[in-house]
């Protein structure tokens, strides 16, 4: 008990309560973006295509009439447009966590874009040709 005290009393927890709750929200803004406002622009382009309808239908839906007959099953149907959805998903949140990944390690660096555009590249390494010539140097010296 006294371990889990610990564990739970460390900022590193509280820190990832915060980062999953924004997250959760975060993820439910581009499923809004993906499904409202990205697919159905998409779907005019490609002839009035609603991704979210498409679907393989393996059994109808069957009703049941007024005298009785069926027996009332829902449709059974592969729903690959809302899958597609779900890609787009997951490729927008991907890219966005790479960009928040990416400033947050050149946050941690230290460096701005353009004090690491400004810092002095290293010296080249020296070539094959001017190792051999030190080689050659450093022999002739030793004799």
């Amino acid at each position: 008990m006294k371990e889990f005290k610990e564990f739970i009393s460390k900022g590193n927890v509280l820190d990832m309560a915060v980062g999953l709750i924004m997250a959760t929200y975060f993820g439910a803004i581009v499923k809004s973006l993906v499904n409202d406002i990205l697919m159905p622009p998409l779907g005019k382009l490609l002839g009035g295509v609603d991704f979210s309808q498409l679907k393989i239908v393996i059994q109808s839906a069957v009703t049941e009439s007024a005298a009785g007959a069926g027996d009332g099953s829902a449709e059974v149907a592969i729903n690959y447009g809302i899958f597609i959805n779900s890609i787009i998903t997951f490729i927008i949140v991907a890219f966005a966590i790479f960009m928040v990944v990416k400033a947050y390690n050149r946050m941690k660096d230290g460096m701005t874009k353009e004090e690491a555009a400004a810092a002095p590249a290293a010296p080249p390494a020296p070539s094959k040709e001017e190792v051999l010539l030190t080689e050659i140097r450093d022999l002739l010296a030793k004799k």
